[in-house]
């Protein structure tokens, strides 16, 4: 099957544009798309430098001066041809410039969606660790309801102590009163 036959296969829509891959220059086995991103990043950093703008500024101011006020013969890029050279560097510094910046800007959004999505898991997760937490804590209220506390407890060694007083001291009186009366007690 022939590449116009392939293409007019009815799979195919009109409103969908195909993909066509031709590579004009091979890029180096070396170079993978990581190296070259974190180049890029390393340029769109650098270019972003007070040290990078003060530096071309100074390249600039001589470039001009040099050209402006040198003797004619010296010159190589001459204020009557509207400094050619000059505007020719920087227009071809900012034709690569331009695209590893967004090169670079382009990674620093994937690296931000990943870590925002990250956040989102952990946030999530915090969520369920919380809400398992708040049934925990409900859980052990409940149960604790039914428990008895350290205060029940004392009122209630309390009240049986004094219960086993009185009663201590009812036995007492019978045994005293028996013995007044002249029965024998009990013999333990």
């Amino acid at each position: 099957m022939s590449d116009r036959d392939r293409r007019a296969t009815p799979t195919t829509r009109v409103d969908t544009p195909q993909e066509v891959r031709r590579h004009l220059i091979r890029r180096p086995s070396g170079m993978s798309n990581e190296a070259f991103g974190v180049v890029s990043e390393k340029f769109a950093r650098f270019m972003g430098t007070p040290r990078f703008l003060i530096w071309m500024s100074i390249f600039v101011v001589v470039w001009l001066v040099w050209n402006t006020f040198a003797p004619s013969g010296a010159q190589f890029d001459p204020r009557a041809l509207n400094y050619t050279l000059l505007t020719l560097i920087l227009s071809l510094q900012a034709s690569y410039a331009a695209p590893l910046i967004l090169l670079a800007q382009n990674r620093q959004d994937d690296r931000d969606r990943v870590a925002l999505e990250q956040d989102r898991v952990q946030a999530e997760r915090a969520l369920a660790d919380t809400e398992y937490l708040t049934r925990e804590v409900a859980a052990l209220r409940i149960a604790l309801r039914d428990a008895a506390t350290r205060d029940f407890i004392r009122s209630e060694l309390r009240d049986l102590l004094e219960e086993m007083e009185t009663k201590g001291l009812e036995v007492r009186r019978r045994e005293e009163d028996e013995r007044a009366k002249g029965e024998p007690g009990p013999t333990w």
